[in-house]
């Protein structure tokens, strides 16, 4: 039996948004109590990550290290067909991944204590964004 659901989000630009609630009202509302939660952002300027929920300066810090790996304007990018943000977002969206896999056990989510999922938009302006949910 498989479950699949798409969700969407208006992003504030830069910086993550926990999205775990809304992945595990998926996971609860499929019925499905043992199996594997499978989320994948259909965009190529964002990602998702399972990181520190309670502290948001890990998250902060986790942008400033980005910044540092792939910083906006370079000019050693080609590509900057939608603006000085735009091969950054690309960069860091293939740094940090568009795919998450998560255990379900009694129909919810198997994260640690600390985990969390989230959305981490790399475009500096608001975007519309969809992820795909499927539990397995």
């Amino acid at each position: 039996m498989a479950h699949q659901y798409v969700l969407e989000f208006a992003t504030d630009g830069r910086g993550t948004r926990d999205i775990t609630d809304d992945i595990a009202r998926v996971v609860s509302e499929s019925g499905i109590a043992t199996g594997l939660a499978h989320v994948f952002v259909q965009h190529t300027s964002c990602s998702l990550t399972i990181t520190e929920n309670a502290d948001p300066d890990v998250r902060r810090d986790l942008e400033t290290i980005l910044a540092r790996l792939a910083p906006d304007n370079d000019p050693a990018y080609r590509h900057r067909t939608e603006g000085p943000d735009d091969m950054a977002a690309h960069a860091r969206s293939v740094l940090t991944g568009t795919a998450l896999t998560v255990p379900v056990g009694a129909g919810k989510l198997l994260l640690g204590t600390w985990q969390g999922i989230f959305l981490w938009e790399h475009r500096t302006e608001p975007q519309q964004r969809k992820l795909v949910v499927t539990v397995v």
